[in-house]
Protein backbone atom coordinates (compact mmCIF):
# COMPACT_ATOMS: atom_id res chain seq x y z
CA UNK A 1 0.00 0.00 0.00
CA UNK A 2 1.11 3.66 -0.43
CA UNK A 3 1.22 6.02 2.09
CA UNK A 4 1.61 9.54 2.66
CA UNK A 5 3.63 8.74 5.66
CA UNK A 6 5.98 6.34 6.58
CA UNK A 7 4.64 4.15 9.56
CA UNK A 8 7.60 5.45 11.63
CA UNK A 9 6.09 9.07 10.97
CA UNK A 10 2.79 8.42 11.67
CA UNK A 11 3.33 6.73 14.85
CA UNK A 12 5.18 10.47 15.61
CA UNK A 13 1.83 12.34 14.03
CA UNK A 14 -0.41 10.21 15.89
CA UNK A 15 1.36 10.84 19.18
CA UNK A 16 1.91 14.04 18.74
CA UNK A 17 -2.09 14.62 18.27
CA UNK A 18 -2.78 12.48 21.27
CA UNK A 19 -0.59 14.92 23.67
CA UNK A 20 -2.50 17.78 22.05
CA UNK A 21 -5.33 16.36 22.53
CA UNK A 22 -4.84 14.61 26.31
CA UNK A 23 -2.18 16.38 27.66
CA UNK A 24 -1.21 14.27 30.58
CA UNK A 25 1.84 11.91 32.27
CA UNK A 26 0.91 8.86 29.47
CA UNK A 27 3.41 8.74 26.54
CA UNK A 28 2.06 6.29 23.84
CA UNK A 29 5.06 6.30 21.42
CA UNK A 30 6.40 2.55 22.10
CA UNK A 31 2.48 1.71 22.10
CA UNK A 32 1.92 2.98 18.83
CA UNK A 33 5.04 1.88 17.35
CA UNK A 34 4.40 -1.81 18.85
CA UNK A 35 0.68 -2.09 16.31
CA UNK A 36 1.50 0.02 13.50
CA UNK A 37 2.43 -2.72 11.57
CA UNK A 38 -0.42 -4.93 12.19
CA UNK A 39 -2.98 -1.92 11.65
CA UNK A 40 -1.41 -0.70 8.29
CA UNK A 41 -1.63 -4.13 6.96
CA UNK A 42 -5.27 -4.54 8.27
CA UNK A 43 -6.38 -1.07 6.28
CA UNK A 44 -4.19 -1.88 3.46
CA UNK A 45 -6.27 -5.25 3.05
CA UNK A 46 -9.53 -3.01 3.46
CA UNK A 47 -8.67 -0.28 0.75
CA UNK A 48 -7.28 -2.84 -1.69
CA UNK A 49 -10.75 -3.83 -1.82
CA UNK A 50 -12.50 -0.46 -2.28
CA UNK A 51 -12.75 0.35 -5.77
CA UNK A 52 -13.95 3.93 -5.33
CA UNK A 53 -11.71 7.54 -6.48
CA UNK A 54 -9.46 8.28 -3.74
CA UNK A 55 -8.51 4.49 -2.68
CA UNK A 56 -6.16 3.22 -5.46
CA UNK A 57 -3.25 5.26 -7.16
CA UNK A 58 -1.24 3.64 -9.93
CA UNK A 59 -3.10 0.28 -9.66
CA UNK A 60 -2.28 -0.12 -5.89
CA UNK A 61 -4.06 1.47 -2.66
CA UNK A 62 -3.70 4.39 -0.83
CA UNK A 63 -3.80 5.97 2.40
CA UNK A 64 -3.78 9.85 2.28
CA UNK A 65 -3.48 10.99 6.25
CA UNK A 66 -4.71 14.15 4.92
CA UNK A 67 -7.74 12.68 3.80
CA UNK A 68 -10.14 12.58 6.90
CA UNK A 69 -12.17 9.58 5.62
CA UNK A 70 -8.84 7.38 5.45
CA UNK A 71 -7.92 8.75 8.86
CA UNK A 72 -10.99 8.01 10.71
CA UNK A 73 -10.84 4.31 8.84
CA UNK A 74 -7.18 4.05 10.61
CA UNK A 75 -7.72 5.56 13.97
CA UNK A 76 -10.64 2.90 14.19
CA UNK A 77 -8.23 -0.05 12.96
CA UNK A 78 -5.60 1.69 15.42
CA UNK A 79 -7.70 1.77 18.61
CA UNK A 80 -8.87 -1.80 17.62
CA UNK A 81 -5.55 -2.83 17.22
CA UNK A 82 -4.52 -1.37 20.57
CA UNK A 83 -8.04 -3.02 22.44
CA UNK A 84 -6.44 -6.02 20.70
CA UNK A 85 -3.15 -5.46 22.06
CA UNK A 86 -4.50 -4.61 26.10
CA UNK A 87 -3.21 -1.30 25.79
CA UNK A 88 -6.41 -0.14 27.01
CA UNK A 89 -5.70 3.46 27.81
CA UNK A 90 -4.18 4.05 24.33
CA UNK A 91 -7.19 2.93 22.61
CA UNK A 92 -9.56 4.97 24.75
CA UNK A 93 -7.70 7.95 23.70
CA UNK A 94 -7.74 6.78 19.96
CA UNK A 95 -11.27 5.93 19.81
CA UNK A 96 -12.05 9.79 22.15
CA UNK A 97 -10.40 11.24 18.57
CA UNK A 98 -11.96 9.31 16.31
CA UNK A 99 -14.60 11.51 17.99
CA UNK A 100 -13.08 14.74 18.28
CA UNK A 101 -11.30 14.20 14.70
CA UNK A 102 -14.49 13.34 12.52
CA UNK A 103 -17.48 12.96 14.94
CA UNK A 104 -17.23 9.42 14.78
CA UNK A 105 -18.47 6.96 17.86
CA UNK A 106 -17.25 3.19 17.01
CA UNK A 107 -15.84 2.05 20.54
CA UNK A 108 -12.34 0.26 19.71
CA UNK A 109 -13.95 -3.34 20.79
CA UNK A 110 -16.71 -2.82 18.01
CA UNK A 111 -15.46 -5.49 15.60
CA UNK A 112 -16.31 -4.17 12.21
CA UNK A 113 -15.40 -6.61 9.17
CA UNK A 114 -12.27 -6.78 7.59
CA UNK A 115 -13.76 -4.88 4.50
CA UNK A 116 -15.73 -1.47 5.44
CA UNK A 117 -16.16 1.86 3.82
CA UNK A 118 -16.71 5.33 5.35
CA UNK A 119 -17.99 8.24 3.65
CA UNK A 120 -18.24 11.21 5.46
CA UNK A 121 -19.35 9.41 8.77
CA UNK A 122 -19.48 12.64 11.06
CA UNK A 123 -22.42 12.16 13.79
CA UNK A 124 -22.35 8.50 12.83
CA UNK A 125 -22.72 5.98 16.27
CA UNK A 126 -21.68 1.63 15.32
CA UNK A 127 -23.03 -0.23 18.77
CA UNK A 128 -21.81 -3.85 19.19
CA UNK A 129 -23.73 -5.21 15.79
CA UNK A 130 -22.42 -8.55 14.22
CA UNK A 131 -21.06 -6.86 11.00
CA UNK A 132 -19.89 -8.83 7.71
CA UNK A 133 -17.30 -7.60 4.94
CA UNK A 134 -18.19 -4.59 2.01
CA UNK A 135 -19.99 -2.40 4.42
CA UNK A 136 -20.82 0.99 3.79
CA UNK A 137 -21.93 3.64 6.18
CA UNK A 138 -22.62 7.43 5.22
CA UNK A 139 -22.95 10.57 7.45
CA UNK A 140 -25.37 10.53 10.84
CA UNK A 141 -26.04 6.74 10.78
CA UNK A 142 -26.88 4.65 14.03
CA UNK A 143 -26.68 1.30 14.71
CA UNK A 144 -27.94 0.09 18.18
CA UNK A 145 -29.54 -1.53 20.77
CA UNK A 146 -33.40 -1.20 21.93
CA UNK A 147 -33.81 -1.15 25.74
CA UNK A 148 -33.81 -5.29 25.71
CA UNK A 149 -30.60 -5.21 24.44
CA UNK A 150 -30.72 -6.88 20.89
CA UNK A 151 -28.46 -5.70 18.45
CA UNK A 152 -28.38 -6.46 14.64
CA UNK A 153 -26.84 -8.49 12.15
CA UNK A 154 -25.35 -7.32 8.71
CA UNK A 155 -24.38 -9.85 6.06
CA UNK A 156 -22.36 -9.00 3.27
CA UNK A 157 -22.59 -6.04 1.10
CA UNK A 158 -25.13 -3.51 3.34
CA UNK A 159 -24.52 -0.01 2.76
CA UNK A 160 -26.27 2.59 5.31
CA UNK A 161 -27.23 5.73 3.97
CA UNK A 162 -27.56 9.48 5.35
CA UNK A 163 -29.58 9.51 8.58
CA UNK A 164 -30.40 5.80 8.19
CA UNK A 165 -31.11 3.42 11.88
CA UNK A 166 -30.74 -0.14 12.45
CA UNK A 167 -32.14 -0.88 15.83
CA UNK A 168 -32.67 -3.76 17.43
CA UNK A 169 -33.23 -6.95 16.61
CA UNK A 170 -32.55 -6.89 12.88
CA UNK A 171 -31.64 -9.61 10.60
CA UNK A 172 -30.54 -7.31 7.19
CA UNK A 173 -29.57 -9.92 4.23
CA UNK A 174 -26.65 -9.78 1.65
CA UNK A 175 -26.85 -6.44 -0.97
CA UNK A 176 -29.24 -4.80 1.94
CA UNK A 177 -29.74 -0.92 0.90
CA UNK A 178 -30.92 1.47 3.70
CA UNK A 179 -32.33 4.65 2.12
CA UNK A 180 -31.38 7.99 4.00
CA UNK A 181 -33.74 9.01 6.61
CA UNK A 182 -35.02 5.21 6.93
CA UNK A 183 -35.33 3.48 10.11
CA UNK A 184 -35.53 -0.16 10.61
CA UNK A 185 -36.41 -1.57 13.67
CA UNK A 186 -36.64 -5.08 15.34
CA UNK A 187 -37.66 -5.96 11.50
CA UNK A 188 -35.34 -8.41 9.09
CA UNK A 189 -35.10 -7.40 5.63
CA UNK A 190 -34.23 -10.18 2.88
CA UNK A 191 -31.35 -10.16 0.60
CA UNK A 192 -31.10 -8.19 -2.43
CA UNK A 193 -33.91 -5.39 -1.23
CA UNK A 194 -34.17 -1.84 -0.19
CA UNK A 195 -35.47 0.12 2.23
CA UNK A 196 -36.76 3.33 2.91
CA UNK A 197 -39.10 4.82 5.50
CA UNK A 198 -39.45 4.39 9.09
CA UNK A 199 -40.61 1.56 10.80
CA UNK A 200 -43.44 0.66 10.78
CA UNK A 201 -44.56 2.31 7.77
CA UNK A 202 -41.24 1.41 6.45
CA UNK A 203 -41.68 0.02 2.56
CA UNK A 204 -39.42 -2.49 1.36
CA UNK A 205 -38.69 -2.88 -2.46
CA UNK A 206 -35.95 -5.02 -4.83
CA UNK A 207 -32.85 -3.51 -4.78
CA UNK A 208 -31.50 -2.15 -8.12
CA UNK A 209 -28.07 -1.55 -6.97
CA UNK A 210 -24.80 -4.40 -5.83
CA UNK A 211 -23.49 -2.43 -3.21
CA UNK A 212 -20.24 -5.28 -2.93
CA UNK A 213 -20.02 -5.02 -7.14
CA UNK A 214 -20.45 -1.22 -7.06
CA UNK A 215 -18.27 -0.38 -4.47
CA UNK A 216 -15.82 -3.18 -4.26
CA UNK A 217 -15.98 -4.45 -7.71
CA UNK A 218 -16.76 -7.70 -5.90
CA UNK A 219 -19.45 -10.06 -6.64
CA UNK A 220 -21.39 -11.77 -3.81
Amino acid sequence: MKASLTSENLVIYVNRQLASFFPDEHHHSAELAAIIDKTLARLAYCFNHIDKKYYQENNQAYFNHLNSDHYCSFIYLLSNEAYRDDAIVLAEKLFYLNKALNGLDCFYSIKLPDIFLFVHPVGTVLGNAEYANYLVVYQNVTVGSTLAGDYPRFKEGCILYSKASVIGDCQLGENVIVGANALVLNSDIKSQHSVVGQYPEHRVVTAKANVARDVFNQLI
